[in-house]
């Protein structure tokens, strides 16, 4: 059972809030406006919130917001081997945002360095390039995953209830 739909961001206002039913129990809820995260596990009174708060970084804990069905909205993170990784970083909750880090090629000298974890005799092929982070506006969550290339597919990714073409200026603070 997967049924996905668009609704309105209650954190940022953003039409561009992904909504995913991935079984009778479990709803996933994805903002592309802001970067903003839930799932129906992500309440008050869930174990589940109890475990992330125990290890989440201060900085994604002051950021939590929490809507008026009691859903705790956290900044989410990326980490795609072949395209890069995107996160908060900031000194406070009023100073704070996206940073992304696109990959590179692994020199083939360079690749027994890197070796995959569980999978003997296997390399990564890409590393984070760190030279190349930017970083990006509270509410240009979007153009971080443009700037490491996640819609750079073969796969079209989800309609994201965009109408055109984000601003092709920098949003870089």
């Amino acid at each position: 059972m997967s049924k996905d739909k668009l609704i309105t961001c209650p954190r940022c206002g953003s039409d561009a809030c992904y909504d995913n039913q991935e079984s009778p129990n479990l709803i996933n809820r994805m903002c592309y406006g802001c970067g903003f995260m839930t799932h129906n596990y992500m309440k008050e009174d869930s174990e589940f919130l109890q475990e992330q708060l125990e290890v989440l970084p201060e900085l994604y804990k002051d950021l939590i917001f929490i809507d008026d069905n009691g859903y705790h909205w956290i900044p989410s993170t990326v980490n795609l081997p072949e395209k890069g990784m995107i996160y908060v970083n900031g000194a406070s909750s009023e100073n704070w945002n996206w940073t992304a880090v696109p990959v590179k090629l692994i020199p083939e000298d360079e690749k027994e360095r890197f070796p995959i974890k569980g999978k003997p005799g296997q390399f990564h092929i890409y590393k984070m390039d760190h030279s190349l982070a930017k970083s990006f506006k509270e509410r240009d969550y979007i153009e971080a995953l443009d700037y490491i290339g996640v819609f750079n597919s073969k796969i079209t990714p989800p309609n994201i209830g965009s109408t055109g073409s984000y601003p092709s200026e920098s949003s870089e603070k």
